[in-house]
């Protein structure tokens, strides 16, 4: 822990009064490197909570060619969102590494904001930079941002029935006005937090789940590296929780 985060006040804790959440990033994984803690916690409270991922992170393991890596992929993030009681998760077949923020993309992922009809939705760090909104530390990817702020955005193209009328006219899509929450987890910038403990073990399993992608990713055994990047993290982030393990979300209310 640093100084500077000793001297940050206390986080309040998430919302909890909602039943649905959709959860929109990038490429498999990125739920796994932080949010899956507190998605286990609220998959045990009775809530629901659905996946999409714009990729199926094809181009994210060097040594395995695209063709092969998709379906490998796709199989270990089916299998990591069942560690943590998420049952259903979207692909929409994006590719990897050179997602633009567009039209396209804002249409896609407010088609699926309709279809869940989720209260809270989460999506990953839109900011240029992993060191907050006034820069600084490492540069973020083109996808997570392109992703990110697709699906600010698209929390609000979801009510609005004269954005993308053919999601109503083509797929009986109706407008959805239910999203109250847009929650961004890996960033620097924070307004609440979730404790992280309850949900820790299966955390730490769930990210397991990527075995491909882990062991071309560090020399460590894997379970080591897993438990040390989880665990410092959310060590890290209790400092502004009262002592209390926890993941970090930057809220936007709707």
């Amino acid at each position: 822990m640093t100084e500077q985060q000793d001297q940050q006040p206390p986080l309040p804790p998430m919302p909890t009064d909602w039943q649905r959440a959709l959860a929109v990033v990038a490429h498999p994984d990125d739920l796994e490197y932080g949010a899956a803690a507190a998605i286990a916690d609220w998959t045990d409270g009775g809530r629901e909570v659905v996946y999409v991922l714009a990729t199926r992170g094809e181009a994210g393991i060097d040594t395995v060619a695209p063709a092969e890596c998709a379906p490998l992929r796709e199989a270990e993030q089916r299998a990591s969102a069942a560690v943590v009681g998420v049952s259903e998760v979207e692909f929409l077949d994006y590719r990897d590494g050179v997602i633009e923020y567009g039209l396209d993309l804002r249409r896609d992922i407010a088609a699926a904001i309709r279809r869940h009809r989720p209260e809270l939705v989460i999506t990953m760090n839109h900011r240029d930079t992993w060191g907050g909104a006034d820069g600084g530390g490492f540069w973020n990817t083109p996808d997570h941002k392109a992703v990110g702020r697709a699906t600010l955005d698209a929390a609000a193209d979801a009510g609005n029935r004269w954005i993308f009328p053919e999601l109503l006219a083509e797929q009986g899509l109706e407008p959805w006005n239910g999203v109250r929450w847009v929650a961004v987890t890996g960033t620097t910038t924070p307004t609440h937090a979730a404790d992280a403990a309850p949900g820790m073990e299966r955390a730490v399993k769930s990210l397991m789940e990527h075995k491909a992608y882990i062991e071309v990713l560090t020399d460590q055994d894997p379970e080591e590296y897993v438990r040390g990047f989880l665990g410092g993290v959310a060590e890290q982030a209790g400092a502004r929780f009262g002592g209390r393990p926890a993941v970090l979300f930057e809220v936007f209310p709707r």
